[in-house]
């Protein structure tokens, strides 16, 4: 079967799908799995598989990221609702055959065209957004930013239309698209900031980008995004003062507060889902259904299940049966039927207990260990930040089942954990 493919025409393809799944990736589903199954379809007929295991082999990240899947195979033993464990089996496989496959494809020398492609996929989806946001375009779909009695309320009383409080995020959800533009800033801004090499031109590109991305973020809705774009900034201070700690809090306490306010200020529907968001902590007492008062609600009815369950959890597929058993008991009927409690640490010590728990956080543990070691600054620095991003963003999602998060997080982990030297 070895004999199919020229190694080096192989190569050649690869490349070509690996910069197309990074266009693609942000953009279209049917397209991007459409690009995954060429490429796992080609990675298993070209041969090669002793040198293939022993690059998948060589990487504790790869090999803690197959072990967290095997452990949900396991969890099957032992679950009651083997239909939804079969679905969470698959919605994760990106970790046990994806990121495999990925990883040993990868070329150092073409990560730049894997970013480019990536970027040039955002300023489209951005380009987009801008148009359905100044109503030059029609929404593909309706996505309020607010919850939908209240959007109706305040078009009502404010006389604001439809299409200023839908959501401009037109290729998904304002819930994956903010955490990906956060990341998206990041890789400009680390451009702007630290790539000490970058010709005026490109300073000015990437400035413009970076201004215009940062405003996009506050037109949408997504507020764990948004939550994650401060974060990257602090990251990214910390990252730009290197070991001057002193510089770097005093620039994060001006900064932080500085864009928080400005964002607070120029825009009013930023300004609503705080004041929103801050109502419902608040009220939660007398308003349990709201966005985040059933995010309590989901909080308190998991620590139930895992106080009862705390070392195996109750089996990979049976969270949403356990969950309506504890949601009943607690008069929580509002609440009772859902499949994610919309925290992913939440989510995986209900499945797999705190074996599983411990089993996740080591994939984290691998990457950034494995950034701390690189030589190459990039490589370091976005090494050390996509882990710490996506632990903050799993308080309030479980951001590693959705399409898009997930594969983003898959696709950048492939070559920013990989030894080039050694494999």
């Amino acid at each position: 079967m070895e004999n199919m493919f020229n190694n080096l025409s192989l190569e050649k393809i690869y490349q070509y799908l690996l910069i197309s799944l990074a266009f693609l990736m942000p953009i279209s589903v049917f397209g991007a799995n459409l690009i995954i199954v060429i490429i796992v379809v080609l990675w298993l007929l070209s041969g090669s598989y002793k040198h293939k295991i022993k690059q998948i082999i060589s990487s504790k990240f790869l090999l803690a990221s197959i072990f967290f899947y095997c452990l949900h195979i396991i969890g099957m033993l032992w679950t009651n609702d083997l239909y939804w464990g079969l679905e969470i089996l698959h919605k994760m496989w990106y970790f046990i055959l994806l990121l495999p496959v990925l990883f040993t494809i990868v070329i150092k020398k073409n990560i730049k065209y894997y970013i480019i492609a990536f970027l040039a996929a955002i300023a489209l989806t951005e380009l987009i957004s801008y148009l359905i946001w100044f109503e030059l375009m029609t929404p593909f779909k309706v996505q309020f930013r607010l919850e939908p009695e209240i959007a109706l309320r305040v078009i009502q009383t404010e006389e604001i239309s439809m299409k200023l409080l839908a959501n401009p995020t037109p290729f998904m959800t304002h819930v994956s698209y903010n955490p990906i533009l956060a990341f998206a800033i990041y890789l400009v801004l680390h451009e702007i900031f630290l790539n000490k090499k970058l010709d005026r031109v490109k300073f000015f590109l990437y400035s413009f980008f970076a201004i215009t991305m940062t405003f996009n973020m506050f037109i949408t809705g997504g507020r764990a995004g948004q939550v994650m774009f401060f974060v990257m900034l602090t990251i990214l201070i910390f990252q730009f003062f290197n070991s001057e700690k002193v510089k770097s809090l005093i620039a994060i306490f001006i900064l932080i507060p500085g864009v928080f306010y400005a964002a607070y200020q120029s825009s009013d529907l930023f300004q609503k889902r705080v004041d929103l968001a801050f109502h419902q902590i608040v009220t939660y007492e007398t308003n349990h259904n709201s966005s985040i008062g059933k995010r309590i609600n989901y909080a308190l009815n998991s620590w139930e299940i895992i106080y009862a369950n705390p070392i195996l959890g109750v089996g990979t597929g049976d969270f949403p049966s356990e969950f309506q058993k504890v949601s009943v008991a607690n008069n929580n009927q509002e609440h009772s039927i859902t499949r994610n409690p919309h925290n992913m640490y939440h989510l995986i010590l209900i499945q797999l207990g705190f074996v599983g728990l411990v089993s996740f956080l080591s994939i984290f543990y691998y990457q950034i260990k494995f950034s701390l070691s690189s030589s190459t600054e990039f490589l370091r620095d976005t090494g050390i930040t996509l882990p710490l991003l996506y632990l903050v963003i799993m308080f309030s999602d479980s951001y590693l089942l959705g399409h898009f998060t997930s594969l983003l997080y898959v696709f950048f982990s492939s070559f920013l954990y990989k030894d080039f030297e050694k494999n």
